[in-house]
């Protein structure tokens, strides 16, 4: 397993990996209209080249060999999807491919993020999950995770809540 951080030339290979990982993760739970306007909404080529071309933001790939196999997704700064404080970086995306669950490619993904953390000197990692995610959340609690707060995520013009959870470095 590498991993490596996307530029621009990792594009197409992006929107298609965030998709596909978050389609399996939701499509279940969601019906196709919500799906559907938040795969257009979020994983346009134009956005994701936005948020590749930010300075805050990165993007990291988790290849299983020639293929890529997950994604970390981490924001500092302005880019963080709430303000948590210059001391923070958040996990903003961490998603797996189906068929590489229970490989450790997760936890990788998540010490990456720690990494990076710990090089830019910041206190807290956090990250945003679907309170109904109870794989996520057990995961995440396990990493040292603790709940500090909830805030809105719309999938389409459907009200969802995410739970906050925050780990002190």
């Amino acid at each position: 397993m590498t991993i490596i951080k996307c530029t621009s030339e990792h594009l197409p290979d992006l929107q298609a990996i965030s998709r596909e990982t978050f389609t399996e993760t939701f499509k279940e739970q969601n019906s196709p209209e919500h799906l559907d306007a938040y795969l257009e909404k979020a994983y346009d080529q134009k956005q994701l080249a936005l948020e590749l071309a930010n300075p805050e933001s990165q993007f990291y790939f988790v290849c299983s060999g020639d293929e890529v196999a997950g994604y970390l997704k981490i924001n500092v700064g302005e880019t963080q999807s709430e303000e948590m404080g210059a001391d923070s970086l958040e996990v903003e995306r961490i998603y797996v491919k189906k068929k590489f669950h229970k490989q450790g490619l997760g936890r990788l993904l998540l010490g990456k993020a720690f990494e990076i953390a710990a090089e830019m000197g910041k206190q807290k990692v956090w990250l945003g999950v679907w309170e109904h995610n109870e794989n996520a959340i057990a995961f995440y609690k396990k990493k040292g995770f603790v709940q500090t707060g909830a805030h809105p995520f719309y999938m389409g013009d459907d009200k969802q809540i995410d739970l906050i959870m925050t780990k002190t470095l």
